[in-house]
Formats: C-alpha cells, structure tokens, sequence
C-alpha cells in the first residue's frame, strides 16, 4: 500500500531532476556562505552547476506528458522506432522532412513525416521522454516551441518543423 497518490508520485517522479538541481543548488548556496576559503569556493560551483543545468531540467521535465499511453517508442543511432499495438514504424532523424504535432479530442500524437511515410505517436507513449532531446537535435529547431505546442489545448495540426525544399539528384 501506498502512502503517496499516484498523482503525486507521477509528478515527483517528473520533477525529480528539477528537485535533486534545486537541492543541490541550496545546499551549495549554504557552503559558499561559510567561512573561509576552500569550502566557500566548493559551494559556489557547486550552485554555478546547478544552475547551468537546471534550466534543461525544467524543459525536459515540462516536456515530459506522462507515460502511460500505447505504444512503446525507442531511439536507436538516429531512429525512432515506435511499436504501437496496431501501427508502428521507425523514421530517420537525419532524413526527417517535418514534424508535426497534432491534437484531437481522441489525444495528442507526433506526427513525423519521412518521403512518403507517415509515423503518428502518442504523446503519452512509454518512452516518449526520450523525444525531446532527439527533436532538439533537428537544426533551427526551438525547444521552447515543443513546449508550448504540448500546453496547447486548440485542436488541430501544429508544425513545428519542416526541412527545406531538397535539391533533385539529377536535373528535370
């Protein structure tokens, strides 16, 4: 039996890198106010640490929706790889031609688009976290833009990235 709700502990479990940072940085604002030299010099890059991090933390942690939807998603050298109980599909991050955010009253799903291949993910899907330092990596790409596409309640399809048009390998 558990003590903790499951809602509270889903949170802290999407927090908890937030929560050890912000512990960390207190703990470390503490020893630099000590006196002397050597400690107090430990303490403040021990809060100059944390704080370089702890602003990655917080957007991944806001990124994070949860992780009890179908499917299970997989990175793998460059891939995404979902498994879902009715579709699925794996998609190149390097041959990405854009991807999408839609939401429907049914729920919210990554729609990654590769040539003529369409790959929809839940948003929810177990392993879905591991996304948004995969689409960070796409160039021009704002990771702020992700966020506030997930806090978006208007229905519909959100792009938040496309390539540029690609030359023909040969001329028309």
């Amino acid at each position: 039996m558990s003590f903790i709700r499951p809602e509270i502990a889903h949170l802290l479990r999407q927090w908890r890198e937030v929560l050890v940072l912000s512990t960390l940085a207190s703990v470390g604002a503490w020893i630099a106010l000590e006196p002397g030299f050597f400690l107090p010099v430990g303490g403040w890059a021990l809060l100059a640490f944390c704080m370089i991090l702890l602003p990655a933390s917080i957007r991944r942690a806001r990124f994070q929706p949860g992780a009890d939807g179908i499917g299970v998603v997989r990175l793998r050298e460059g891939r995404v790889v979902y498994m879902g109980p009715q579709t699925g599909g794996t998609v190149s991050l390097d041959d990405l031609d854009s991807l999408s955010l839609v939401i429907t009253r049914a729920g919210r799903h990554w729609r990654l688009v590769q040539g003529p291949e369409r790959l929809d993910i839940p948003v929810d899907a177990v392993g879905a976290d591991a996304l948004f330092d995969a689409f960070t990596r796409l160039p021009g790409l704002n990771p702020a833009r992700l966020i506030d596409a997930l806090e978006s309640l208007t229905p519909g399809e959100i792009t938040l990235w496309a390539t540029a048009t690609r030359p023909a390998l040969t001329p028309d």
